[in-house]
């Protein structure tokens, strides 16, 4: 049996999910050549998958290896669902491991520091003046998470209305850096940085890890703005597909941070 097929390694690793599905369109979904899935010690202490006992490995031929029972039962779970062909669509969890293992674990600092970028312009912070309506919501639904950040972090962060860019005080940036060094292994900032891009707010993302919102409350906070346009003016379909791809990723980015618990 092979490791994982080469025809396999790109769908399952690309971090971008259009390319993914380019990929994907361009290629046949390979069959499914393994029948029995299930969970082996790794040499480290961690968990690794094995397909028919032979142990996965990433695209870049590494052992697809995670540090907790409940994270191995996640990737397992995805092994084991698919059926006469694999399906690297149906697979998050799968691509955030491989991300982790072949790429964020060779430079974790730049992962850090890109995730703290995004604390720079926090979504939180940048307020509509109008309609009054959706002002209001913001300020009732985001400034309790703007609360905590500074009661708990010690992050402080200065709120502007439109989107001229506001450079935040260090000290806002630095009580993020603290919090997020709690997390500060591949899998948990891939996890993080995953959350922090779905959402446009490392606020959020930090507020999930800490157990102040749910996954399901992250999100709305996220979309707070277009839940107020979908409400007055409407949505599309392909819109609709959009979000709800994009929530299957941050269901998964989620699901394993809690999973590194």
């Amino acid at each position: 049996m092979p490791d994982i097929r080469d025809d396999l390694s790109a769908a399952l690793s690309d971090p971008d999910p259009v390319r993914r599905a380019q990929i994907q369109m361009h290629k046949p979904l390979p069959k499914r050549f393994y029948k029995t899935v299930s969970i082996g010690p790794a040499e480290d202490g961690g968990h690794v998958i094995l397909l028919d006992g032979r142990t996965v490995r990433t695209p870049a031929k590494q052992y697809l290896t995670v540090p907790t029972q409940a994270a191995a039962n996640l990737l397992a779970a995805e092994w084991d669902a698919q059926k006469e062909e694999i399906d690297p669509a149906t697979m998050p969890v799968t691509r955030l491991a491989n991300t982790a293992i072949d790429g964020v674990s060779k430079d974790i600092r730049a992962v850090f520091d890109d995730i703290l970028n995004f604390a720079g312009t926090d979504l939180l912070c940048y307020r509509a003046g109008e309609p009054e309506g959706l002002a209001i919501r913001q300020s009732e639904r985001w400034d309790p998470v703007i609360t905590w950040a500074a009661e708990t972090l010690g992050a402080r962060f200065i709120l502007v209305e439109g989107v001229v860019h506001q450079v935040q005080p260090r000290a806002a940036i630095n009580g993020v850096a603290e919090a997020l060094r709690a997390y500060a292994t591949p899998l948990g900032l891939a996890c993080l940085h995953t959350i922090t891009t779905l959402t446009g707010s490392a606020l959020l993302a930090i507020a999930f890890a800490e157990k102040q919102l749910s996954a399901e409350e992250a999100w709305a906070l996220a979309h707070l703005d277009e839940d107020w346009q979908i409400e007055h003016w409407g949505t599309d379909d392909e819109a609709f597909q959009r979000r709800e791809n994009r929530w299957r990723e941050m269901q998964a980015a989620t699901a394993t941070l809690d999973a590194l618990r």
